[in-house]
């Protein structure tokens, strides 16, 4: 129950095999077909050496991993500022972290304040920030 989420908590991870197939289907999806994403022998020439995933395909794991811990009260009142670190390739195994940083009372609930992201095979943080839902108590 997200209510009894506590200061220095952790929260759900949620992790997913990044693959090519994966980033394709969301290019078709979301209407996004930068060749960077799509096309291997442009991205081959590019600064990544190969094509990498849609910046908020990986975002979408933190709203996910957020939505097992926090059910409705995130998909109703759930905020994120996230900035975008190092880029996810086809063949990494993302993994979403997160820390409940702060919970105040607010409005009949409590606001929750959470640190989050999504960490590559290496450690290395490929997206990081901030997320913030209201439970109803």
């Amino acid at each position: 129950m997200a209510s009894s989420y506590r200061e220095g908590d952790k929260l759900p991870t949620v992790e997913r095999l990044i693959t090519q197939e994966r980033i394709q289907r969301y290019a078709e999806a979301s209407g996004d077909f930068n060749p960077i994403h799509i096309d291997p022998g442009f991205a081959a020439l590019s600064q990544f050496g190969g094509t990498i995933a849609h910046g908020m395909l990986i975002a979408a794991l933190v709203s996910e991993a957020m939505a097992v811990g926090f059910t409705r009260d995130w998909v109703e009142t759930g905020r994120l500022k996230l900035r975008f670190r190092a880029p996810v390739k086809p063949g990494d195994r993302v993994a979403t972290f997160g820390k409940v940083k702060r919970v105040r009372e607010a409005d009949g609930g409590s606001e929750i304040v959470c640190s989050v992201g999504v960490s590559k095979p290496d450690g290395e943080s490929a997206v990081t920030g901030e997320a913030v839902v209201r439970a109803r108590t």
